[in-house]
């Protein structure tokens, strides 16, 4: 089974392109769903005693917890300290699972791998990329999202010519949804005459 590891920094498109995946039949196992889902029940007690008043009703509040990481950055590696290994759990759980069914290709969609040292789980890696006016403008359309908040996420994030230098296949969706689609068709081809 081959392993490949999506990530992208924020706004370049890889949510949609984890979905192109999926539409091709790869299994996907995505980090940020998973933290949402662990938001909603095992990392809330631990999130709150490490920052009180960043939950209600025994629910990750999100912007309270922003609004707690922005004031005290250092929080970060509290937050992830808690929540990484609960991730990891659910990630090492939906690989066992594939592999009893002999998926040839599965994708671990983690959008902090290289920062987090996740390319030593994957065997390859595919870095979703856009041209960064393109990036800008699609992550200050978000809901809440303001310029200073952008540039906190992006100072926590390596730099995306950096992962585009260490990446064994790029998807730039920056030329539409047809070119992206059809990057990641010929990346499921190749990898899937590999694994045959």
């Amino acid at each position: 089974m081959i392993v490949l590891g999506l990530t992208g920094s924020i706004g370049m498109g890889k949510s949609t392109t984890a979905e192109m995946f999926t539409a091709l039949g790869v299994p996907v196992n995505d980090a940020d769903a998973a933290v949402h889902d662990l938001y909603r029940g095992q990392a809330a007690a631990p999130i709150e005693a490490a920052f009180p008043g960043s939950t209600k009703d025994s629910v990750v509040d999100r912007a309270a917890l922003s609004a707690a990481l922005a004031k005290h950055p250092d929080g970060f590696k509290t937050l992830e300290s808690i929540v990484h290994p609960l991730v990891r759990e659910r990630e090492r759980a939906f690989l066992d699972r594939e592999r009893q069914v002999n998926a040839a290709l599965v994708v671990l969609d983690i959008p902090l791998l290289y920062e987090t040292g996740g390319e030593d789980r994957v065997d390859k890696v595919v870095v979703v990329t856009c041209d960064a006016d393109i990036q800008r403008q699609r992550v200050l359309a978000r809901p809440g999202m303001t310029p200073e908040k952008f540039a906190l996420i992006l100072s926590r994030q390596m730099s995306d010519s950096e992962k585009r230098a260490r990446a064994n296949y790029v998807i730039d969706t920056g030329h539409g949804l047809d070119a992206a689609r059809q990057r990641v068709e010929e990346i499921v081809r190749d990898l899937t005459t590999r694994a045959g």
